[in-house]
């Protein structure tokens, strides 16, 4: 199937060409409204000059969409505009007048939120912050819609500070935010009658909801599973029962999404279809059906993964009113162009709307491919087929995506969804029955034993799939290139296998070649690669030795350190890894690394030496620089901040040059 003869999908993928071109070559937001009322105008002046449209429209229409690209993803962004808090802050600290619009995942350290900011010292702003709450202050948690009065520092947030370690700064700017504050219970105060938007009303019924359900007679685990399937909150579920997921390939069952969102959906049709039969019938069966989607959301928090997932079955639900299958290419595209331009653009960065599309446009187009192949006589054998088929081609759709993100692939994924998918619908189903029947207080007793020993029983069958370990394949290295040849190898693959021709597998058997041909490219880089660094954890000293495909950890404390190198293990593709306790002095590069610790002990060197500081050790440095004459002072994450400080003016008046890990990053030896 010629997939660019579709208009639509030509139109989506210029603008997300031109979403990627504003990412990745920002303009201003003035220049970039200006290129596309220039090509506005030529594309107007052809198409009213020329009688027959041919190339040169064509071309016009097509630079049009990629300069709408661009100034939508820069008009996206919220400090690109002239209102941006960052632009008007003038005291210091600045009091902030800010709106929740997100609960995140708290971590061991704090719960976070994001929030608009609606003021500062006064003034009317735009602009989202993340708001940072220590997980032991005494205050209590805030909602959805809440404001506060903050008085803090506005700081950037940080990029990371080891090598491979996970983007959080890059991360957050998907979603508009690259500054944050702490909040404290000295430092803030909450409004009393703060007002109230439609997500905040979502968000306070899946409270409501959440709470009634809390009072039903289920097991711990059974009822973080029943509030991730149907409500999309994970915060409770314990770390073993998420990795069984992850590694039985059924991770995706625990995110309401877009699979959640169709299944619902066929559920919806086929309740309905009883009212095809009545004049008008299927308009009113596609209304419900949408209606019914968008409740579903409500009741699910109108969170923005269940936003974008209704948005794009609502689409896809008007392709099935239409009965059309050759449409459905279109339609997908239609509601991804809807998605990117009038919601947000920064969803083309979001993992979520990646896998989603990826997972969606693989099944429209390999799962028909899969039944023509081979269509059983057998009722339970064509059934069973049906489901290996859309798992199997929503697996090649995510595949070089989860590759990328995740590093690992679960061999077994095709049992879990045969196991699960089949009966998620009735799962479904029944639990929004159960929180309709709870929100009423007439859940009966028999119903709720029976949902919770299906969720029991669902846990016990992904567990004991995540048990086969020799079928989890992880750390696989996979990077941009790969995740681009990946796709490329599928889709000639597919394409071959649609109409066997010699020039078809070629291209696939090419490109298998190239994939092939950069790997072993890759590994022999990186066999010829030597560096040391020193990295920053907190509480801890770690120093990397890395030659070729070995690393030589030295380090103060092996059993915290490994978190730090697992990414680094995989993106750098290291075969062996040795742990020894950190010494008191190395040769880098025929020049001397010392070591002081805590002991304040340090051994004598000639002058130009590098020294590092751990474990904040009491020492007299600017005594110590007049009489070692170092070349370079780095202080690590296991000092206390406060000496790190005073190190740093003491360096700073005699100009020694002073790396610290906290504020810096790591340290690599040049």
């Amino acid at each position: 199937m010629k997939l660019l003869a579709y208009a639509p999908i030509k139109l989506s993928l210029l603008l997300i060409l031109g979403i990627l071109l504003g990412y990745l070559f920002p303009v201003p937001l003035g220049y970039s409204f200006c290129f596309l009322l220039i090509s506005m105008f030529v594309l107007g002046y052809i198409f009213v000059q020329k009688k027959n449209l041919g190339l040169g429209f064509e071309l016009a229409a097509a630079i049009t969409v990629i300069f709408l690209g661009i100034f939508s993803f820069t008009e996206s962004q919220p400090i690109n505009h002239d209102s941006h808090f960052s632009k008007i802050t003038e005291t210091s600290p600045p009091l902030l007048q800010v709106k929740i619009y997100d609960v995140l995942k708290p971590n061991t350290f704090s719960q976070s939120y994001l929030a608009t900011v609606l003021r500062v010292d006064g003034k009317k702003t735009t602009g989202n912050i993340l708001v940072n709450q220590p997980i032991d202050s005494t205050s209590n948690s805030f909602q959805v819609d809440d404001e506060l009065f903050i008085r803090s520092k506005i700081l950037d947030i940080k990029s990371p500070l080891n090598p491979h370690q996970f983007d959080f700064r890059k991360y957050m700017g998907h979603f508009g935010v690259y500054h944050s504050v702490r909040l404290t219970d000295e430092n803030s105060f909450s409004s009393p009658d703060p007002s109230r938007t439609l997500i905040g009303h979502a968000q306070q019924l899946r409270s409501n909801i959440i709470k009634k359900l809390s009072q039903e007679q289920f097991g711990r685990e059974q009822l973080s599973i029943i509030q991730a399937l149907l409500l999309g909150e994970r915060d409770t579920i314990s770390q073993e029962t998420y990795t069984n997921y992850v590694d039985a390939g059924a991770v995706h069952i625990l995110a309401v999404s877009g699979l959640h969102i169709g299944i619902l959906l066929l559920l919806i049709q086929f309740l309905l279809r009883p009212l095809n039969l009545l004049p008008h019938g299927r308009i009113l069966v596609l209304t419900i059906s949408v209606v019914l989607l968008w409740g579903f959301a409500f009741l699910a928090g109108l969170s923005p993964s269940i936003i974008r997932a209704c948005t794009m079955f609502s689409f896809v639900a008007y392709a099935m009113y239409l009965n059309r299958p050759s449409n459905s290419f279109n339609i997908l595209a239609l509601s991804m162009f809807f998605i990117l331009l009038a919601i947000n653009p920064n969803l083309l960065f979001q993992v979520g709307f990646q896998m989603s599309y990826a997972a969606v446009f693989a099944i429209v187009w390999i799962y028909p491919l899969l039944q023509q192949w081979w269509f059983p006589k057998n009722k339970i054998v064509r059934y069973l087929w049906q489901l290996l088929s859309v798992s199997v081609a929503a697996q090649l759709g995510v595949l070089p995506i989860s590759l990328f993100y995740f590093h690992q692939f679960p061999g077994l994924f095709f049992i879990s969804n045969l196991l699960i998918v089949p009966f998620l619908g009735l799962i479904l189903g029944m639990g929004i029955l159960i929180i309709l029947l709870s929100l009423l207080e007439i859940a009966p007793r028999p119903l709720i034993w029976f949902y919770n020993e299906v969720i029991g029983l669902m846990n016990k069958m992904v567990g004991w799939i995540a048990e086969q370990e020799a079928f989890v394949l992880k750390s696989i290295s996979f990077d941009n290139v790969q995740l681009f040849l990946g796709y490329l190898i599928i889709g000639t693959l597919i394409y071959s296998l649609t109409n066997v021709a010699y020039k078809r597998v070629m291209y696939f058997l090419g490109f298998v070649l190239i994939f092939q041909l950069y790997v072993i490219f890759q590994n022999y880089t990186s066999g010829d690669k030597e560096e040391a660094i020193i990295l920053h954890q907190v509480k801890n000293s770690v120093l990397f030795h890395r030659n070729g495909h070995t690393l030589n950890v030295m380090t103060s404390d092996s059993a915290t350190a490994i978190r730090l190198f697992e990414n680094y293990r995989v993106q750098e593709r290291i075969d062996q890894v040795n742990y020894a306790p950190l010494k008191n002095s190395y040769t880098i590069e025929g020049r001397s690394l010392l070591i002081i610790d805590s002991t304040g002990v340090y051994t004598q060197a000639e002058p130009n030496s590098m020294y590092v500081i751990t474990q904040s050790p009491k020492i007299n440095l600017e005594r110590f620089i007049q009489q070692s004459l170092p070349k370079e002072i780095i202080a690590d994450g296991s000092n206390y901040p406060s000496y790190v400080e005073r190190w740093k003016q003491t360096c700073l008046k005699h100009k020694i040059p002073f790396h610290y890990t906290g504020e810096m990053g790591f340290y690599v030896f040049k």
